[in-house]
Parts: C-alpha cells; sequence; structure tokens
C-alpha cells in the first residue's frame, strides 16, 4: 500500500521555526517529484514548495522564499520542509504529495492534479 504520512506540525509563536516530514512507505521516494501544498481554513490549497526527483530543483511559491527550505533524503526516504521565520498567515494543514516522475529535473507547484499520492495532512499553527 503506497503512502505518505507528515509529521512534525504543531503550535509555534511568530518568527518561529517547525520542520515538517513526509515520510513514504511502500514505494520509493527517489523516483517522485515531492511537492508541498497547504489550505488555511475557508481558504483554496495551495501549492507551498516542490522538489524534482533528482534533488536538482525546489521551487517556492512567493510568500515562503527565504524562510521555507524543501529538501529530500533518499535514504531515509524522507522529504523535510523547513519553515523559519514563520508568520500567522503560514497558518493552515500542510500535505504533501507525491508525483511519479523519475531522474526529473523539473517540479511543479501550480498544478497539484499532477501529484497522484497524498498524505493526511499535518495541522500548523502559528500564533501567539
Amino acid at each position: 500500500q503506497l503512502q505518505l504520512v507528515e509529521s512534525g506540525g504543531g503550535l509555534v509563536q511568530p518568527g518561529g521555526s517547525l520542520r515538517l516530514s513526509c515520510a513514504a512507505s511502500g514505494f520509493t521516494l527517489e523516483y517522485y517529484n515531492i511537492g508541498w501544498f497547504r489550505q488555511a481554513p475557508g481558504k483554496a490549497r495551495e501549492g507551498v514548495s516542490c522538489i524534482s526527483s533528482s534533488g536538482i530543483t525546489t521551487k517556492y511559491t512567493d510568500s515562503v522564499k527565504g524562510r521555507f527550505t524543501i529538501s529530500r533524503d533518499n535514504a531515509k526516504n524522507t522529504v523535510y520542509l523547513q519553515m523559519n521565520a514563520m508568520k500567522p498567515e503560514d497558518t493552515a494543514v500542510y500535505y504533501c504529495a507525491a508525483d511519479y516522475t523519475p531522474y526529473s529535473t523539473l517540479c511543479w507547484i501550480m498544478n497539484e492534479g499532477q501529484y497522484h499520492y497524498w498524505g493526511q495532512g499535518t495541522q500548523v499553527t502559528v500564533s501567539s
């Protein structure tokens, strides 16, 4: 059974940091582009960041550039999203998703339809 599991969410004060993890079971993440998406209450889900299967390319939505960093550890079959200098507007449920694209040097955050496997989400709340 192919499964993605997010972890690392929680409550953090503005300016603080969290690291989200996306662990795969039943398949090898190495051959997949991975995207992080988020959905705030009353808003549409949006793409936050992605990393290509090759690890060469990363992308970020403008609102998180310079604050968030995506990375992958294929040995651990896990992708991470390091979130620093967090703001209240980062509050959302964060999802990771996988798109089977072996050896890819490209990834996308604007078309979530390309991602076929999704985790259950982890809540991130930024509040004092």
